[in-house]
């Protein structure tokens, strides 16, 4: 099952002896930390082991959006939306932004109530958020013929092209000085009187001191063989995309029933609301009594099954050495089947709402794992037991919009610059540290 179709990149060919820092992965976390670097004036690699943005970078919905998180996440993302502002010139590249707002809807009185809540985390902030009722919200929503209440509507959100971004930072990284080396995986970290000296990748070492893990899907199981303990599973969503279709919907939009964006190429992506995958893995039973807190909260958007991935995941080496094939090489991309379910669902619900797209087609769909947390928020932090190594990873379903300022916080922690927001909230250590942990009310 293909993923979406990505531009192509001229991968660096030889392996640098020395860097500053190396960074694993190169999905939209991986690429920001890297161009933040780079910038900075330091050397750097960028590893990844199948393709730049191969998984959940070019495989989520696209949305870029301060409205309904977590809201230990919006002085991060309240950054993000200035950095995207200036990505394209930045990048010298098209990552398709265009601040096209985002609305959430309200069915009923209490979903209504819960959305006036959540919009109290923006005050005094100036994102010129506000809920919308009556001929306010028939004008953003022309011919949606659902019953709806009111929407919350954050005009200053917007949308990017999922096949583009990561690619376009990426090669302003590899521009500006970066390696970024494609199908080259990092089997293990190296020490030296107890902190990282470098790295051992499939085509050899190089000498490092800092390492950044944004590994996405994959970090938890490259931490375990470093000794570090990260609690990540996975959740499997399934997106489709549709031709090209005149009068639909300008803002990305949420309802009880799905979420749609408009595309740069005229079509929508477009995704059921409520249908998050979570097959049952080993994984599953070692963390569980961790994520109990999340799926409190959102076990109503949850469909667990056994499937293939248990056999695949228990057969998994979990431990290896560094002269050994890995895990990573031998899946250079996670490229699982959508749910056929939700994109019924979603597809139908879609044109339900909004009848111009009748006349769309389906084009293609995918699936992506997100790589989440027990708290639903991402672990960017130093790994206290191994000074120099760094993790930015769990971003929970959130990490394509909040990317850009994600890496300039990780870049931060790795040259020790003053952060751009309390890196706090974020640390690894809140998960062993006897802290309470959860994800915290939203929309």
């Amino acid at each position: 099952m293909p993923g979406p179709r990505l531009p192509h990149f001229q991968s660096d060919l030889a392996l640098p002896k020395s860097v500053d820092a190396v960074v694993i992965g190169g999905g939209i976390i991986g690429a920001a930390t890297a161009l933040e670097l780079v910038e900075r004036g330091h050397s750097v690699l960028l590893c990844e082991k199948g393709q730049i943005a191969g998984e959940q970078s070019s495989r989520n919905w696209g949305w870029v959006r301060i409205s309904c998180r977590d809201p230990r996440e919006i002085p991060l993302m309240a950054r993000a939306l200035t950095l995207w502002e200036g990505l394209n010139e930045r990048t010298g590249r098209d990552t398709g932004y265009h601040r096209s707002g985002i609305l959430f809807t309200a069915e009923s009185a209490k979903k209504e109530a819960r959305l006036e809540r959540w919009l109290r985390n923006l005050d005094g902030l100036g994102q010129q958020a506000h809920m919308v009722r009556g001929t306010s919200l028939a004008a953003l929503v022309p011919g949606h013929p659902a019953r709806v209440r009111a929407g919350l509507y954050t005009p200053l959100d917007g949308r990017a092209e999922p096949q583009f971004a990561t690619h376009a930072i990426a090669a302003a990284a590899q521009a500006a000085g970066a390696k970024v080396m494609t199908e080259c995986a990092v089997r293990s970290v190296e020490t030296s009187a107890g902190r990282i000296s470098g790295v051992m990748t499939e085509r050899g070492r190089v000498a490092c001191s800092a390492v950044v893990v944004a590994g996405g899907a994959w970090s938890r199981l490259f931490l375990g063989n470093a000794g570090i303990d990260l609690p990540q599973l996975k959740v499997l969503s399934s997106v489709l995309r549709t031709s090209a279709v005149q009068g639909g919907p300008g803002p990305a939009l949420y309802t009880d029933k799905l979420g749609l964006r408009k595309r740069t190429d005229g079509g929508y992506t477009i995704a059921d609301a409520h249908e998050n995958v979570v097959d049952l893995v080993p994984d599953s039973f070692r963390l569980g009594w961790k994520f109990l807190p999340s799926l409190r909260q959102e076990w109503r958007s949850l469909r667990f099954r056994l499937s293939h991935r248990w056999r695949e995941e228990a057969a998994q080496e979990r431990r290896w050495q560094p002269h050994q094939t890995t895990p990573f090489e031998r899946c250079r991309v996670l490229d699982p089947a959508p749910s056929q379910t939700a994109l019924k669902r979603g597809w139908a619900a879609a044109q339900a709402d909004f009848p111009v797209l009748r006349s769309a087609d389906v084009v293609q769909s995918w699936a992506g794992m997100i790589d989440v947390t027990p708290d639903a928020i991402p672990v960017i932090s130093q790994a206290d037991d191994l000074p120099g190594l760094f993790v930015a990873t769990g971003f929970s379903g959130h990490g394509f919009g909040i990317g850009p300022a994600a890496g300039q916080l990780a870049a931060d922690l790795v040259t020790g610059d003053a952060p751009v927001v309390d890196p706090h909230p974020f640390r690894l250590s809140r998960f062993s540290d006897g802290t309470r942990y959860g994800p915290q009310p939203g929309c």
